[in-house]
């Protein structure tokens, strides 16, 4: 099962995405945590993704598709993923859809989440996140316990790179021009199922479940 979940910077779904995988048990690719981590690691790849990242840009679609597509060949990705961040525009849609089909596989649902744009410069401008573990927080909606101190390993929190005011407006211009017709290509395909992304954590992710409730796309409740 390989489901994508889609929505401009700040909608959350990179937290509805990793609770989505832990739900069904499949592993979660997300796209801006592996281009940190190439960066941080000092990979060719990883050095490239970054210049672009601090500036909000999109990584180029060969960086990015060479990334997630290794990631995805790996053993334990064989029974399906949760696709976050990835793909950004159609010609990284067509070659996810190619390089799948070469394996007799294909993406089964996708979930975009809609939030308004004031709500997205709201929630953009107050993120916090651990440089050591990169637990991510919010000032307003997920602060940590102790004021700038993350709640798992104590390191100091810090802004990340690409959620200063400027970078957050070229981002959503990015997205704008780039992503968002992304909408269209997997609505035609049939795959897309649309999410009201307005609300806390718990409401957002009951919406989620009800999105892909029913027959194989239900959660299977861990526990």
């Amino acid at each position: 099962m390989y489901i994508i979940f889609l929505g401009a910077p700040g909608v959350g779904k990179g937290t509805q995405a990793a609770i989505a995988a832990w739900e069904l048990n499949l592993a979660h690719i997300a796209s801006g945590d592996l281009f940190r981590q190439a960066a941080e690691q000092g990979t060719e790849l990883g050095m490239q993704a970054k210049s672009y990242m601090e500036k909000g840009m999109l990584v180029p679609d060969e960086i990015t598709i060479r990334m997630v597509l290794e990631r995805l060949s790996a053993p334990d990705y064989e029974s399906g993923a949760i696709l976050d961040g990835f793909p950004r525009d159609i010609n990284q849609a067509e070659a996810l859809d190619t390089a799948l089909a070469r394996q007799a596989k294909a993406i089964d649902k996708v979930v975009y989440i809609k939030v308004g744009d004031e709500e997205l410069l709201r929630r953009l401008s107050g993120r916090w996140v651990c440089p050591s573990c990169q637990a991510p927080y919010h000032i307003t909606n997920s602060p940590p316990k102790v004021e700038g101190r993350c709640d798992r390993c104590g390191s100091k929190l810090q802004k990340r790179p690409d959620d200063t005011a400027e970078a957050i407006k070229k981002r959503l211009e990015v997205y704008l021009a780039q992503t968002a017709p992304l909408i269209d290509y997997y609505r035609r395909a049939g795959k897309l199922l649309e999410v009201d992304g307005e609300g806390g954590v718990d409401e957002v992710g009951s919406r989620v479940v009800s999105a892909l409730g029913g027959g194989e796309f239900a959660y299977p409740r861990r526990g």
